[in-house]
């Protein structure tokens, strides 16, 4: 099969790419280098020892998203499914530019599904965000949790996409779909050849963490220790990014005709920010740098996983642990140094 991904050049389509040539599909990168470039495209080519082709090309522009299914065909490699990366995902940022992200997340998933039908296209896997749940009641959650307000502009597009997807495999009973909702992916390939490479300041904890340690950030900021958790520091379930790019090759080769289906990917442990902290001393016997403050608005108090559904239906169990992420992450970071 050839599989489009988009947002390949980006830290979870690059390993998913990897994945997915492993086990034998065909890959059709496409990201606009809007939080990547073209290093990571020639990461995954040295990764795979193989072309890979590229397409530089914003998914919101639907004539040149066109021309590249229309490319495929002409090249006898047309495209048969995609795996949709392509999204903004800062939660700080959205919160200031909400419109960005509507239009970006939801606008670009929205022209997406409109291509991929007139090319008749029916398989999806997308990259969806444990956000949909919001501030959940219980934990952890499983996909039968309601959506809740989401905590972000970020996290209510994700809802939002998975309902654009929902409706698609409402019109077309023959589109298959798998939304894939994960926790907080960490790590980088063992090798060390690609990993999470955020354009300017790092959102997410563990790449502002590595770059903290390397001398290149301020001392880390623990947002928030007030929280109604064991160590008043925020609670999330953290996934190393190997074993996220192996549930999307599953949830792939398992997609079934007419069947919309959601799946949480996590470890089904929570560890706290001060725990993740102790846990990058213990992955690298360096100390992190880093101070307490306040609480950051769009943030939620805790939330892990119930993978269970993930395991019992594709087959898929994370593996490697929090120590494991966190050693691979800092290998990758003193290769940027």
């Amino acid at each position: 099969m050839t599989i489009l991904v988009t947002g390949g050049a980006g830290y979870i389509g690059s390993h998913t790419a990897v994945a997915l040539a492993e086990s034998g599909h065909k890959v059709v990168l496409l990201d606009n280098f809007s939080n990547s470039n073209m290093n990571a495209v020639e990461n995954i080519r040295s990764l795979i020892n193989s072309e890979v082709v590229f397409y530089k090309v914003d998914i919101r522009d639907r004539d040149a998203l066109a021309l590249v299914f229309q490319a495929q065909i002409d090249l006898a490699s047309p495209i048969s499914s995609v795996i949709h990366f392509a999204a903004l995902k800062s939660v700080g940022e959205s919160v200031a530019k909400p419109e960005l992200y509507h239009d970006n997340n939801t606008g670009g998933t929205k022209t997406l599904l409109e291509v991929m039908s007139e090319f008749s296209v029916r398989k999806i896997v997308f990259s969806s965000s444990c956000t949909v749940y919001g501030e959940p009641d219980v934990v952890p959650v499983d996909e039968s949790s309601p959506f809740k307000k989401a905590e972000s502009p970020y996290g209510q597009t994700k809802q939002d996409c998975e309902g654009l997807i929902t409706e698609q495999c409402s019109v077309f009973n023959d589109f298959s779909s798998a939304l894939l909702r994960y926790f907080n992916p960490i790590g980088a390939h063992p090798s060390a050849i690609i990993g999470e490479s955020p354009s300017g300041v790092p959102d997410n904890l563990i790449p502002f963490i590595c770059q903290s340690v390397a001398g290149l950030r301020d001392p880390l900021t623990v947002f928030g220790t007030d929280y109604p958790t064991p160590d008043g520091s925020c609670v999330r379930d953290y996934l190393h990014v190997m074993d996220l790019a192996d549930a999307h090759v599953l949830a792939l080769e398992n997609l079934t005709s007419g069947r919309c289906r959601s799946f949480n990917l996590g470890t089904g442990t929570g560890t706290s920010v001060l725990e993740v902290i102790s846990s990058f001393k213990e992955a690298t016997g360096i100390d992190v740098p880093h101070s307490l403050g306040g609480r950051r608005e769009g943030d939620i108090t805790a939330i892990w996983a119930d993978s269970s559904r993930a395991e019992t239906e594709l087959g898929w169990k994370a593996h490697r642990s929090i120590v494991e992420a966190l050693a691979d992450a800092w290998r990758w970071q003193k290769t940027l140094a």
